[in-house]
């Protein structure tokens, strides 16, 4: 077996015989697509794809989203077909890979117009989950290679992936992934705060290792004679660019930021965590409005935990946060947990966390009515913003738009002259009337001509505040002219 193929499978939570099987022989067939092919730092691609699928098996993605990450460059990179992926492969992976090479298509231009709009086509174009998650991990490894890209190029990439695809990471509740990215494209993107954030970090982590040590000690032995079995803890030094926002906030001043590290208790139950909690507050004094319970109320993206500052009395202040294990999976892998096989190669199926979050909770109804690990996998798909469209220009510019839209919106959009004088358009390159209904994804096109004007025929269909406006205003001026025509 190839090494690269061991490290892969060690990386995965299990593996029966066919996942194996499966990586194996999607590893082979991406080796042979891309046997000619370089990395710009001169290795093999092979190590890009190697790369991408290691980060998939930490994200404890499921053996098939391994197998696209291995093959999620063949389509766009080299001479393979859907239909040989197809028959090799399967209609599910080749979905994963097709949507993958979709992704890759959509522009980024600055955060100053597309950056929120781009995260959510990013998710509302996927259609699946997976996609997504094979779309980070491909980031992941391309941003740790960023020095042997031109520097332009590299700023962008590195901006492009703070500004969109860690937001994305952030929104799927994949802590582990948008720390990682951030940290990554952080000394490319801003490299004098980068430098600054070192400093800072490497002055006073270890001055707080070295507190949080003697706490962790402390605690544990409380704990434990307090009948609590079976717990964890460790320390969580804070991202360096998470660090630099949280600075950012508090005018930059070090000494107002109590959780650059911190201890982490895992515990096997709710109700340890709150009587850890007891626990730490009878041992220490804690700072008065610190303690945030997001076991009671989680995060927007399902995060959960209890956190509590405390004086440990030797004038250090430090940060504890309690969870138990299901709640620490889901803060470091977020969605993807809910990917990850037990022993009997059954993917696991908890209920996700975040009420809010309303996309979540459908997805919750529906693991609820999944019975069999082939059912889960073939229809783990979203419907994020049902209320919204987002939509291409030609240039690959992301246009939103209200559900239901139209290409009169859609010309809207783009401009008012654009919008007024529109007399035809194109939708994934065939034409269609201007009151047909957009949907997410749609290249859209529009034809003008100066002649044209709006109609009140476009009243009944349009959607768009702005359409709407603005079709009112030209209609009153034509109607204006023609009355100036007539007295004259």
């Amino acid at each position: 077996m190839e090494q690269d193929i061991k490290e892969i499978l060690n990386l995965m939570v299990s593996h029966t015989a066919s996942d194996i099987a499966l990586i194996e022989k999607a590893y082979q067939f991406a080796k042979d697509a891309h046997i000619e092919h370089k990395r710009m730092s001169g290795e093999p691609y092979l190590v890009h794809l190697v790369g991408t699928a290691k980060n998939l098996a930490k994200m404890r993605a499921d053996p098939q989203t391994i197998a696209a990450g291995l093959l999620h460059d063949t389509l766009e990179d080299t001479n393979t077909t859907t239909t040989l992926i197809l028959k090799e492969f399967g209609p599910d992976i080749l979905f994963l890979v097709e949507g993958v090479t979709k992704l890759g298509k959509i522009k980024y231009r600055g955060i100053e117009r597309h950056a929120e709009s781009l995260r959510k086509l990013f998710i509302a174009t996927a259609k699946d989950i997976r996609v997504i998650l094979i779309k980070l991990a491909d980031r992941l490894h391309n941003i740790s290679t960023l020095e042997y890209v031109r520097p332009e190029k590299r700023t962008r990439i590195a901006l492009e992936t703070i500004e969109i695809y860690a937001p994305v990471a952030n929104r799927l509740g994949i802590g582990q992934m948008k720390g990682a990215l951030e940290d990554a494209a952080f000394p490319w993107a801003m490299p004098k705060e980068y430098g600054e954030i070192i400093r800072i970090q490497n002055i006073k982590t270890k001055e707080a290792e070295k507190r949080l040590e003697d706490v962790q000690r402390i605690l544990r032995k409380k704990i434990a004679k307090d009948g609590i079995a079976g717990f964890k803890s460790d320390f969580r030094v804070k991202h360096l660019y998470s660090l630099y926002r949280k600075l950012e906030n508090h005018e930059m001043n070090i000494d107002k930021i109590y959780d650059i590290a911190a201890l982490r208790i895992i515990v096997p139950t709710v109700e340890d965590c709150y009587k850890t909690l007891g626990i730490i507050h009878s041992t220490w004094t804690p700072l008065v409005g610190r303690l945030k319970d997001y076991i009671a109320i989680p995060k927007i993206n399902g995060y959960q935990s209890i956190h509590t500052v405390v004086f440990t009395g030797d004038g250090g202040i430090v940060e504890i946060q309690i969870r138990t294990q299901k709640m620490h999976d889901e803060a470091e892998f977020g969605i993807a947990s809910h990917l990850a096989y037990d022993e009997l190669g059954k993917p696991t199926h908890g209920a996700i966390v975040g009420k809010k979050l309303r996309w979540l909770n459908q997805l919750i109804d529906w693991q609820k009515t999944v019975k069999g690990s082939k059912e889960f996998l073939e229809n783990l798909q979203t419907d994020f913003f049902k209320d919204q469209i987002f939509v291409f220009t030609p240039k690959g510019d992301v246009i939103e738009l209200p559900g239901d839209a139209t290409p009169i919106d859609f010309a809207y959009a783009i401009h008012s002259d654009v919008g007024n004088h529109c007399a035809g358009s194109k939708v994934n390159g065939k034409f269609l009337a201007l009151d047909s209904k957009l949907k997410n994804g749609d290249i859209v096109e529009i034809q003008t001509r100066e002649t044209s004007r709006p109609s009140s025929k476009w009243l009944e269909f349009v959607k768009s505040s702005l359409a709407r406006k603005n079709i009112k205003v030209s209609l009153a001026e034509n109607e204006e002219i023609k009355k100036k025509i007539n007295r004259n």
